[in-house]
């Protein structure tokens, strides 16, 4: 038996229901399931979307087993309307709708008034007496058949209408009488002979016929495919076509059209929120060719219209348990419904509403992660900008650059171009937004001080990228279209120059630069997590907490952060990480204090000299320690040893090295000649990571007893200690065998001396895709594997992730080789690929190998999911991010 193509609703009967979005579309589903409600909709059918995926295969045919079915269902509809399509005493007019299974407002076509034609006209002048209607709904048609199904251009129908309101000294088309309406609608029909070298069509099988392909088509046209790129929406299914008898907003003023919301979608205040237009089609709303009205207004002018919408908001809410999106037409005070589906919303609303269902158990936990994005978690931890002050900038043209979104947020203040001139700014407690070429891991004071951080160069993964999300700091990398000039402090953009203590605004969720300042200020979230606020005080804090711990009982993956400090750790803890994953110790050597210790360590030319340094440094480390242990107290904390090479502590310009020579008594000629020693061709694959400790095994033992000095520490303070020790960059098991009994003798070492007993584990960090291969060999020398995806990618792939994304990237995304950005998005095919068997042949020698990721796909969802799928333990991220993947993490166990 040939397959069904369409399913009939109507007067309390429908042949499809809600559960059929993936044939239907959220259309057609939508108005079935409403009809099954018993709630006011005008009868129709819906053509499926496999009927769409056909006639695309069939290059662009109508199936010939369509033609049959559809002169059922139009037969069906004559029926359930009284009133007959192209013909007869009471003619049948239609509408003909887009609906793909998942929702693409606005990218789609449609095409109203269906069915009209001069005999038709005559008919519905002699029946309803209203010869203004009339003539209005035959020049809608006439232009929407003529753009939508023959792509005659928008532009010369709207001359003529601005010409027929000129001649008719009217503001807005409906002060138009009937006669200049009609008059209207043959110079409209005469613009579509001309582009299209034939009569403007009146028979309505074929108006129709012409109107389903072209809905067809608007599937596949530019606006729809790009929408569904950039929403990441297959195209693997088509859209269904929606033909509904026509309902009249536009017979007067007991008549119009509108769309509203069940709860505001910006807030998701428990109200009805909308707009709408007496005496209009739905176009009109949408088109925003005249001012609408707040749905409001309507209780007082139309309360019965008002009274029956309200009624089924209640009952969409009540049947779908969720926020709706609905457009309505009334007709003479009776209301009908023309859709209802999924609303979208924003972070604020999307939150507080999954919230509310679930505290009146309307939802279960399962549902309620469902209805949140993880990234729009992201929106409500940014600071921000007045959406007025943004628009008044555009207007002005004070928005002169774009480059990447790195980090969301919002930042204004004056400009700086060094890290000293950042912290000093801060001190004076005026913040600055710090602009450099890029940033280096000697900047870390002045980027933790500065309000903002924007450089020319730079990915998405760049130092600055990286270092601003586990901030929670707004960033904006690679806006090439800077020219900075530190020398003389200023940078050039667009003609103008912008100089030292001049004022901008970066926005970290377009990667707009904007001159002058504009106002932000903290989310409400941040504030209560940095206890600016009290926990109790905030809706939104305790709405984001209910659906986050609804996420706790679905997910199976851990969440931890990445942390250097205590105070990270502390943020992280409130935001519900479940331990720490990466301490990047390099990052505790750059203040000032504990600088030039490190240089007189690496400058060293003896051992025990570079020891003698190293005792300097190591009441640093044990107190930065001590800190994070206590506020992660009971909760794992992984600690990375010494990580980048040692050049990127060395002072680079002569009159540092003339200060550090000076303060260590070392010759000037001697100290730069030890600098130069230790500069390489290609430091990233250089002496870095394990090599180090390899080579100066002192650096890691020093490392070793300042992680369990403070253990033994706070443990002895009554709080657990559980300390990870994590050997990086290890590609060959013997190297790790060799730092695991280093660290090990120097553990117990210190337990001895101190008389404890502290349960540790020492793993490693999986970055090298040799690493990966071997994995089998180098888990027996490990109690976990974590994987660094940030290097993993970078070495899987033989790109820079610094250059990549400004040289190539975006060209090989928009061509299709790469879908998105492999350093944003784990590549699951290689790198994954890297990550799966790293991860079977570790288990394969060690059955119950803890193993984790805490680069920075750590906090992205598409990437979690993927972590969920190989089995890990854990994901890590930055503080900010856990939010995000505590979500992600449940979401990918529902899926």
């Amino acid at each position: 038996m040939d397959k069904r193509r369409i399913y009939s609703f109507g007067n309390g009967e429908a042949e499809g229901s809600a559960g059929m979005v993936a044939l239907l579309g959220g259309k057609g589903a939508g108005l079935q399931e409403m009809t099954r409600l018993g709630i006011p909709v005008p009868p129709g059918f819906t053509i499926t979307t496999e009927t769409c995926d056909e006639w695309s295969k069939a290059e662009r045919k109508l199936p010939e087993g369509l033609f049959p079915e559809l002169d059922a269902a139009l037969a069906r509809l004559e029926k359930a309307s009284g009133k007959t399509f192209g013909t007869g005493e009471n003619p049948l007019l239609v509408s003909v709708r887009s609906g793909a299974a998942v929702s693409m407002p606005g990218m789609m076509e449609t095409v109203l008034d269906l069915g009209m034609n001069p005999d038709v006209a005559q008919t519905l002048e002699r029946r309803t007496g209203d010869r203004r209607f009339v003539w209005d709904t035959y020049r809608r048609f006439v232009q929407m058949f003529s753009n939508v199904v023959a792509n005659v251009p928008h532009e010369p129908f709207e001359k003529a209408l601005h010409d027929a309101k000129a001649r008719a000294s009217a503001k807005q088309d409906t002060d138009l009488d009937a006669d200049a309406l009609a008059r209207l609608t043959h110079e409209f029909k005469d613009l579509y002979r001309r582009h299209r070298g034939r009569a403007f069509p009146d028979d309505p099988r074929e108006q129709l016929l012409a109107a389903i392909e072209a809905v067809f088509a608007s599937f596949w046209g530019k606006k729809a495919m790009d929408y569904r790129r950039i929403e990441k929406i297959s195209d693997s299914s088509g859209t269904a076509v929606t033909v509904q008898a026509m309902v009249f907003g536009n017979t007067g003023p007991r008549s119009g059209t509108g769309v509203a919301f069940t709860r505001d979608p910006s807030t998701g205040e428990d109200r009805l929120y909308g707009e709408w237009l007496a005496n209009a089609q739905g176009e009109d709303v949408v088109a925003g060719i005249r001012t609408p009205r707040p749905v409001a207004e309507m209780e007082k002018e139309l309360p019965e219209v008002h009274q029956a919408l309200l009624q089924v908001k209640e009952t969409l809410e009540e049947h779908y348990r969720d926020v709706q999106d609905l457009e309505f037409t009334w007709e003479d005070g009776k209301l009908y419904l023309l859709q209802t589906r999924r609303a979208k919303r924003t972070a604020a609303a999307a939150v507080r509403t999954a919230a509310e269902f679930l505290r009146q158990r309307k939802i279960d936990p399962r549902e309620a992660v469902s209805r949140v994005e993880p990234r729009q978690l992201m929106q409500l931890l940014a600071r921000v900008f007045d959406v007025k002050e943004v628009a008044r900038a555009h207007k002005e043209g004070r928005v002169v650059a774009r480059g990447l979104p790195a980090s969301p947020g919002a930042a204004s203040g004056p400009v700086v171009f060094n890290p000293e001139d950042a912290e000093a700014q801060a001190k004076a407690g005026k913040p600055a937004i710090l602009v450099r070429r890029m940033t280096s891991p000697e900047d870390i004071a002045g980027m933790a001080a500065a309000a903002g951080l924007l450089t020319s160069v730079g990915g998405m993964t760049s130092h600055a990228a990286v270092v601003a999300r586990g901030m929670g700091k707004c960033c904006i990398v690679g806006c090439a279209a800077l020219r900075i000039d530190e020398e003389r402090n200023l940078f050039t953009v667009g003609g103008r120059e912008v100089r030292r203590g001049d004022r901008i605004s970066i926005d970290g969720f377009t990667g707009d630069v904007i001159l002058g300042e504009l106002a932000t200020q903290d989310s409400e979230v941040v504030e209560v997590v940095q206890g600016r606020r009290n926990a109790a005080s905030s809706r939104v804090f305790n709405d984001i907490d209910m659906v986050l711990r609804a996420a706790d009982t679905v997910r199976r993956l851990k969440v931890r952060a990445n942390a250097d400090t205590p105070q990270d750790a502390q943020v992280a803890r409130v935001l519900g990480a479940e331990g720490i994953g990466l301490v990047r110790t390099e990052h505790m050597f750059f203040a000032e204090d504990r600088i030039l210790p490190m240089r007189e360590m690496i400058l060293a030319d003896t051992v025990p000299a570079r020891k003698k340094a190293l005792e300097k440094l190591l009441p640093y480390q044990r107190d930065d320690f001590i800190g994070i242990f206590r506020a992660m107290a009971g909760l794992p904390v992984t600690i990375r040893l010494l990580d980048p090479p040692l050049h990127e502590f060395l002072p680079e310009t002569d009159a540092i090295q003339r200060a550090v020579a000076a303060r260590i008594g070392m010759d000037l000629k001697e100290l730069q000649e030890r600098v130069s020693a230790h500069q390489e061709l290609n430091p990233m694959l250089g002496h870095r990571g394990c090599r180090l400790g390899v080579s100066h095994p002192e650096i890691y033992e020093m490392q070793a007893r300042a992680v369990i000095e403070a253990a033994c520490l706070v443990s002895a303070e009554d709080v657990v200690v559980r300390p990870e020790i994590m050997v990086p960059f290890i590609g060959v098991a013997r190297e790790l065998e060799i730092l695991r009994k280093l660290i090990v003798d120097e553990a117990e070492r210190v337990l001895a001396e101190r008389g404890e007993k502290i349960a540790y584990t020492v793993g490693t960090m999986i970055e090298i895709p040799r690493a990966a291969i071997t994995a089998d060999q180098i888990s027996r020398h490990a109690d976990f594997f974590s994987f660094g995806t940030n290097d993993l990618t970078q070495m899987t792939f033989g790109i820079s992730r610094d250059d990549a994304e400004k040289a190539f990237l975006p060209d090989y995304e928009a061509k299709g080789i790469l879908p998105e950005n492999p350093f944003a998005v784990l590549d699951r095919d290689g790198v994954g690929g890297l990550v799966k068997i790293a991860v079977e042949r570790g288990r394969m020698e060690k059955p119950k190998l803890k193993c984790g990721i805490c680069g920075e796909h750590g906090g992205d969802p598409s990437s979690i999911a993927f972590c969920h799928k190989v089995g890990l333990d854990y994901v890590s991220c930055s503080p900010y991010r856990v939010p995000v993947a505590r979500l992600a993490a449940a979401r990918a166990a529902l899926t």
